[in-house]
């Protein structure tokens, strides 16, 4: 499943303000720890880091002070670096993580990719990115992931004692399988959100890392593609279990591909701080 089969509307993707992101999080129940995260002030910076293919952009952040945490790495879905996965950074390093949100296709272009809404409706916005998607490969991935990886880790703020974490959106989710895949000693845990494609007959296949990996998974799945595409979440929990990866997959019911990331049409607050939850308590445990 990828984001052309069950798209996710008009993205708006407005620049979120970090009271707002306090806000969503102070709402949800079961959130008081990232709620009260939520004030921790964040260092923000855009960076480049050198990758065995170039230079890649990405922003990069981390609580504020003297200190180390542990590292962790979001791959953004098909429209890439953007103010939403920006804002999705700050936070969670405001629970107390260095985060590095790389650009998808920082071979061909630089980030923002698309500048302004998109509809993955209007067939002239998808060709937009018809040139961008190629550049993305699963040998260039896990290339791209141990440079990233080796970056956090030379910063003073990473804690290299801890694991890393790795979290994807959309086409982002096999990212953060080959992250898993590529750097096994350092990652402890992965979360895949809507993510497509994770398990295929491909050789290459996202699922077939997990023979290497060592993280624990957090696998949750939209209910449109769940029902497009029904025997992949039994094909993931065998696979998971075959490779005696603790995990946890799971069909948000009533949630629309897409629905984690602000700014689109199937945007759901609930669900997404849920999900949100889900992931902070992944970290908590695995990092």
């Amino acid at each position: 499943m990828c984001d052309d089969d069950i798209h996710q509307g008009l993205i708006e993707d407005p620049t979120l303000s970090r009271r707002a992101f306090g806000l969503m999080g102070a709402a949800a129940a079961g959130l008081a720890a990232g709620a009260a995260g939520a004030a921790t002030p964040v260092v923000e910076k855009d960076v480049e880091v050198k990758t065995p293919d170039g230079v890649a952009d990405a922003a990069l952040y981390y609580p504020e002070g003297k200190g180390a945490w542990p590292a962790v790495v979001i791959w953004p879905d098909v429209v890439s670096l953007r103010p939403v996965f920006r804002e999705m950074g700050r936070r969670l390093a405001q629970s107390g993580y260095v985060v590095l949100v790389p650009n998808l296709y920082y071979r061909v272009k630089r980030a923002p990719v698309v500048e302004g809404s998109f509809n993955f409706a209007n067939p002239e916005d998808r060709a937009k990115l018809t040139a961008l998607r190629p550049s993305v490969t699963p040998e260039g991935t896990a290339r791209d992931a141990a440079a990233y990886i080796a970056y956090l880790d030379a910063l003073p703020q990473t804690d290299r004692k801890r694991k890393v974490g790795t979290q994807g959106y959309c086409m982002g989710g096999p990212l953060a399988f080959y992250t898993a895949g590529a750097v096994p000693a350092r990652v402890g845990a992965v979360a895949s959100f809507h993510g497509g494609g994770l398990h295929t007959d491909a050789p290459t296949s996202p699922h077939l890392t997990l023979a290497r990996s060592h993280a624990e998974y957090l696998v949750l799945i939209a209910d449109n593609d769940d029902k497009k595409e029904p025997a992949v979440k039994d094909q993931l929990k065998a696979a998971l279990a075959q490779a005696g990866r603790p995990a946890k997959v799971e069909v948000y019911a009533g949630a629309g591909h897409g629905w984690t990331v602000k700014g689109g049409q199937v945007y759901d607050e609930p669900a997404a701080e849920k999900a949100w939850a889900e992931l902070l308590a992944l970290y908590k445990r695995a990092l």
